[in-house]
C-alpha cells in the first residue's frame, strides 16, 4: 500500500469529528490504542514525552516546546561536531494542508514513504487484533494516526516527543503515554457535546492527562478550572506548577503584532542559570505571550528532570518557532491574514488583536465554520467590527453551508455576501479591499487550509506569469 492508498484508507474511517451523527455514535475509550501499543511492543515508551492538553493554545505551545528541544539538539550537535543531541518528535492535529504535518521529527514532516511504511505496520497489527477478537471494531482515523506517530518516533530514534491531545484528554488516544511533564493550557468552552457543558466538566477532561506523581504545568486562568486541576494534581500526588504563581511578565512591547517581554521565573523553575529571560516572539498576538511562558516553564521542568535543555536553547527555540495558520500574515497592502479561530475564547483574543493592532483599518472578514461550533457567539464578537463579511464554506462534511450561515448571522454584519468556494471568497476580499484595508479569514482550521492552498496556487500563477513576461521578446 503506497502513500496515496494509505491516506485514502484513513479517510474511509472518517475524520476526527466528521458529522454530528458520527459524534453521537462515537465511542471514546482507550481500549483500541492500548491494544495497538501492547501488540507493537509499546513504541510510546521508547522515548521521553511532553503531553499537552487545553482548549486554546495547545498547538502553539507544542510548537514552541518542540522548537526548544530541537534547538537543544542542534546546539549539542554543533558543539560535538557530530549527529548527536536531542532528537524531537512533534505530534499535532488537525493539519492545514497535508496529513504529514501531524507527525514531525526535528522540524521535518514525515515523508510520504515513511508515512506509508508506518501505516502498513499499524494496519497489519489492526488486522491481527481484529482476527483474534482483541478489538471489536476497527480503530478510528485518530487512533490509527496516533499509533503511527508512536511507531515512527520509536523507529526514528526520537529522544523526546511533544504530543498534543486531540480532544479532551482523559479518554484521548494520546493518553496512554506517561510524560516527563504534562501541560494544560487555557480552558474554555469548546466541544461541549463531548467534554461537558460546564467549565468544571471540561477541566476534568483536560486534567485527565495528569499521571500519578507526575509533573504538571498549568496555564489555566479560570478559577473553576484551576480548582479542578489542583484537585486532580493532589489526588495523583503530582507536582503542579501554575504559571501565574511562578512566572512574572513585564516590559511587554509589540511591533507588527508580535511581542517582546521579560519573564521572571521563580525558584521552582530554577533549573537553568537565568532567573530572568528577554523573549522575542515571532508569532503574532498577545495571547502567545502566555503560551510562550507556559512553554518556558515546561522546558525548565524537563531540564530539571535531567535533560540538557539550556537557557540558550529556550531563547533560540522560541525565537525560531513557526506555526502556520494562526494570525499568519501573508502580505501587506492590503494586509491578508489567516487565522484558525473557531471558538468564543479564540474570537475574544482575535478581537483584542484587531483593536490593538488593526485599529482604524477597514477589515473585510472571510468566515466559514463547522456545524458544531458556537457560531452565534463568535459572529457576535467579530461581525459588527468588520466593514464587510464574506461567508464561505470548506468542502468538509462538518461544514455549515454559507447559506445557513447567512440566515444565522446576517443581522450582525454591516455588509454581508455569500461566496461559497473559499478561493473565490479570498479573491472577492482582495477585489473590494483598498491598499490600507485588511482581508482577514477565520472560522476554522479547515477553512484556513483551503485558503492557504488557494493562496499558494495564486502565488505560483503570479510567479509563472512574471517569468513568462520576463522571457518574452
Amino acid at each position: 500500500m503506497n502513500y496515496n492508498e494509505a491516506v485514502r484508507y484513513l479517510l474511509t474511517l472518517g475524520r476526527e469529528l466528521a458529522s454530528p451523527q458520527q459524534a453521537r455514535a462515537a465511542k471514546f475509550d482507550l481500549h483500541n490504542i492500548r491494544a495497538l501499543c501492547e501488540r507493537m511492543e509499546h513504541p510510546e515508551r521508547a522515548y521521553a514525552s511532553v503531553h499537552i492538553a487545553g482548549t486554546n493554545g495547545k498547538g502553539s505551545t507544542a510548537a514552541m516546546l518542540a522548537s526548544i528541544f530541537q534547538s537543544s539538539g542542534r546546539a549539542s550537535r554543533q558543539a560535538s561536531g557530530q549527529a548527536s543531541g536531542l532528537r524531537c518528535g512533534l505530534y499535532t492535529s488537525p493539519h492545514l494542508l497535508r496529513i504529514n504535518e501531524r507527525i514531525q521529527l526535528d522540524g521535518a514532516e514525515i515523508s510520504d514513504e515513511q508515512f506509508a511504511e508506518s501505516f502498513r505496520r499499524v494496519l497489519a497489527v489492526i488486522e491481527e487484533l481484529l482476527a483474534l477478537g482483541t478489538i471489536a471494531a476497527h480503530p478510528t482515523y485518530f487512533e490509527c494516526v496516533t499509533a503511527m506517530a508512536f511507531d515512527f518516533f520509536a523507529r526514528a530514534g526520537a529522544d523526546m516527543a511533544v504530543i498534543e491531545v486531540g480532544l479532551g484528554g482523559r479518554l484521548d488516544s494520546t493518553n496512554v503515554i506517561v510524560p516527563e511533564v504534562a501541560v494544560i493550557t487555557q480552558i474554555d468552552f469548546d466541544h461541549e457535546s463531548f467534554l461537558g457543558h460546564s467549565i468544571e466538566e471540561i477541566a476534568a477532561e483536560k486534567a485527565g492527562i495528569i499521571k500519578p506523581e507526575g509533573w504538571v504545568v498549568s496555564a489555566a486562568e479560570n478559577p473553576a478550572a484551576r480548582e479542578v486541576i489542583r484537585r486532580r494534581a493532589a489526588e495523583q500526588r503530582a507536582r503542579l506548577v501554575e504559571i501565574d504563581e511562578e512566572c512574572r511578565v513585564s516590559l511587554m512591547s509589540a511591533a507588527g503584532g508580535c511581542y517582546r517581554f521579560r519573564v521572571v521565573l521563580s525558584d521552582k523553575l530554577g533549573a537553568g542559570s537565568m532567573q530572568e529571560m528577554e523573549i522575542a516572539l515571532p508569532l503574532a498576538g498577545r495571547f502567545q505571550v502566555r503560551n510562550a511562558v507556559t512553554a518556558i516553564a515546561a522546558a525548565r521542568l524537563v531540564a530539571h528532570r535531567g535533560f540538557a535543555i539550556t537557557d540558550y536553547a529556550i531563547l533560540r527555540g522560541i525565537a525560531s518557532v513557526r506555526w502556520p495558520g494562526r494570525l499568519e500574515r501573508l502580505q501587506e497592502r492590503p494586509a491578508v491574514y489567516l487565522d484558525g479561530t473557531h471558538n468564543p475564547a479564540g474570537a475574544r483574543e482575535l478581537l483584542a488583536f484587531w483593536l490593538e493592532h488593526l485599529a482604524g483599518r477597514r477589515i473585510h472578514l472571510i468566515y466559514g465554520a463547522m456545524r458544531d461550533k458556537a457560531i452565534d457567539e463568535v459572529a457576535g464578537l467579530l461581525f459588527p467590527r468588520a466593514a464587510s463579511v464574506i461567508l464561505t464554506q470548506s468542502p468538509q462534511p462538518r461544514s455549515l453551508s454559507a447559506d445557513a450561515l447567512l440566515e444565522m448571522t446576517s443581522h450582525l454584519a454591516k455588509s454581508v455576501e455569500v461566496v461559497r468556494e473559499p478561493g473565490a471568497a479570498l479573491e472577492r476580499g482582495l477585489e473590494i479591499a483598498k491598499p490600507d484595508d485588511v482581508v482577514f479569514a477565520t472560522g476554522s482550521l479547515y477553512l484556513v487550509g483551503d485558503l492557504r492552498r488557494s493562496w499558494d496556487a495564486r502565488s505560483a500563477m503570479q510567479c509563472a506569469e512574471a517569468a513568462r513576461k520576463a522571457l518574452a521578446p
